[in-house]
């Protein structure tokens, strides 16, 4: 049986070159991929990746260049030709109607409306199939808006197999799971690779390129600058071809905590759905001093980053500012008030798609001076806002008039992060702040973090890596259905300590004591 370098070429894409005006996302790019194989696509945020897979997806045409799947000539700007290739896409951000079942996502564009009736029985049995051949568990009569988003991620790879996909492209796949599902994820695609399917895996999790990938493509400014085999590599390696150069993270020493600038006591919040709300918390955010928030997604983390941000109101209990009990609470009090946000979901809340980088750098201050004097607004001086942010957190676009839906992930987050810094906040809610982001940009983003925080800023880092809570936090709480553990200082804890306290044990118990914090 031949091995993988000698099997048969599912995929290849000859010399594709993509400008956007001045800038160019793509550079006489070339990559083969065999039947069987999984190949890492890495490379830094703005490096040009998830351009050229929507290129071989329809979505973009190339100005140069040529796509072959099986063989033969895909035309360009077809994602129906795509599909009908099989090439299947796996987008980092989940394109599901909410409101409809796991069955009609699937089954959506596959037939005539008039025959979905008809048809149902045969396709919800070979659903079925595919869920226990791929070990891809889901109720194709579930709402999707009532699954996980693990359930989700599932969904969305059996659209993609339910089409008879040959080749399946990853975007950031893991970005949203939980370690747990990221594994379940895993033992799916190593099942679908032994059956023949071929995978293109984009991610900036490079312990996790090395569990899956049998190669390695590196994009850096557009241009292939590394392909190999990924047995031949290490992270440490693949990091520096990434960015040019050595990586290292930033030193963490322990903060010093000064003053109480936020603190909540007795607070609960109604349950939302199936998301919990918050269980009589106490809590104080402390300046100087980073505070981890470590848990299970969907455990009360939403219900905390919406109460700190100011867009829901305690139902019971107290919320003090600087000492002061705060009754009327609003995102406007909170900006105000010195609170600056990294939200958890940049397209959803926190920026808008439509609007350029300009309009997206003021979007909570615009009100307010010096962008705005008796009503109008200063576009002169939200401009130069925005160029400074682009050159000072190295937002890689056209300009600040780019409409930003236009922006790679991390440089949307890049954005963010300089409106939020720029700020000098007393206060920074970091929601899941590196979700999605190279690992040069990570260590950007926690530099940032620490830098607030030497300034006197309190910093609320909400995370489900724990990894980077423990590297960062000054002090750590562990929310579990809408409980908080009490405060452990820095390195009073191990991984284990504190996963029995994610998985809800502990509570009953008597906790550790507890660290300055609250």
């Amino acid at each position: 049986m031949p091995n993988k370098a000698e099997a048969q070429i599912v995929l290849r894409l000859d010399k594709i070159t993509k400008t956007f005006g001045n800038f160019t996302a793509n550079d006489a790019v070339s990559l083969t991929l065999h039947k069987g194989e999984v190949i890492a696509l890495l490379g830094e945020n703005g490096a040009g990746k998830t351009t050229l897979m929507n290129i071989l997806f329809g979505q973009y045409t190339a100005d140069n260049g040529t796509v072959e799947v099986m063989g033969k000539a895909l035309p360009p700007g077809n994602p129906r030709a795509a599909l009908d290739a099989g090439v299947g896409m796996v987008h980092q951000h989940f394109t599901l109607a909410e409101n409809m079942t796991v069955l009609e996502n699937v089954t959506l564009g596959t037939r005539s409306l008039w025959s979905l009736g008809r048809d149902a029985g045969a396709a919800r049995a070979r659903i079925r199939q595919l869920s226990q051949d791929f070990k891809l568990s889901v109720d194709p009569d579930a709402r999707v808006g009532t699954l996980t988003v693990g359930e989700r991620q599932r969904v969305e790879i059996l659209k993609a197999l339910y089409r008879d996909a040959r080749i399946l492209i990853l975007d950031e796949p893991t970005a949203v799971l939980t370690p747990q599902e990221t594994n379940d994820l895993f033992e799916t695609l190593r099942k679908a690779v032994a059956l023949g399917l071929s995978i293109i895996f984009i991610s900036h999790k490079l312990h996790e390129v090395m569990a899956i990938s049998d190669r390695v493509v590196i994009l850096r400014h557009g241009k292939v600058v590394h392909t190999g085999p990924t047995s031949g590599t290490d992270r440490h390696d693949l990091a520096a071809r990434m960015v040019g150069g050595a990586v290292s993270a930033p030193k963490a020493d322990p903060g010093t905590p000064g003053a109480p600038l936020l603190s909540l006591r007795g607070v609960s919040t109604p349950d939302k759905g199936a998301a919990p709300g918050l269980k009589s918390l106490d809590f104080t955010l402390h300046a100087g001093q980073i505070t981890g928030l470590a848990g299970v997604s969907g455990n009360g983390q939403a219900a905390l980053a919406a109460l700190v941000g100011g867009v829901i109101r305690p139902a019971s209990g107290t919320l003090a500012l600087n000492g002061a009990e705060v009754a009327a609470w609003t995102p406007r009090e909170a900006v105000h008030n010195g609170i600056a946000r990294i939200p958890e979901d940049r397209h959803k809340t926190g920026t808008i798609a439509d609007f350029d980088l300009t309009e997206n750098a003021i979007l909570e201050t615009y009100r307010d001076a010096p962008f705005s004097r008796h009503g109008w607004l200063n576009w002169r001086r939200a401009r130069e806002f925005a160029e400074g942010i682009i050159k000072g957190y190295d937002v890689r676009c056209p300009g600040p008039g780019t409409r930003i839906r236009l922006l790679s992930g991390g440089n949307m987050q890049k954005l963010i992060l300089g409106r939020v810094m720029e700020g000098s906040p007393q206060i920074i809610l970091a929601n899941q702040p590196v979700r999605g982001l190279d690992i040069g940009a990570v260590n950007y983003v926690h530099s940032q973090l620490l830098a607030a925080r030497d300034r006197g800023a309190a910093v609320l880092l909400i995370s489900e890596d724990l990894d980077e809570i423990m590297a960062l936090s000054d002090v750590i709480h562990v929310i579990s259905e809408g409980r908080l553990s009490p405060p452990f200082a820095r390195g009073s804890m191990t991984p284990a300590e504190l996963g029995v306290w994610m998985a809800g044990h502990g509570f009953a118990d008597h906790a550790p004591e507890p660290a300055h914090a609250s």
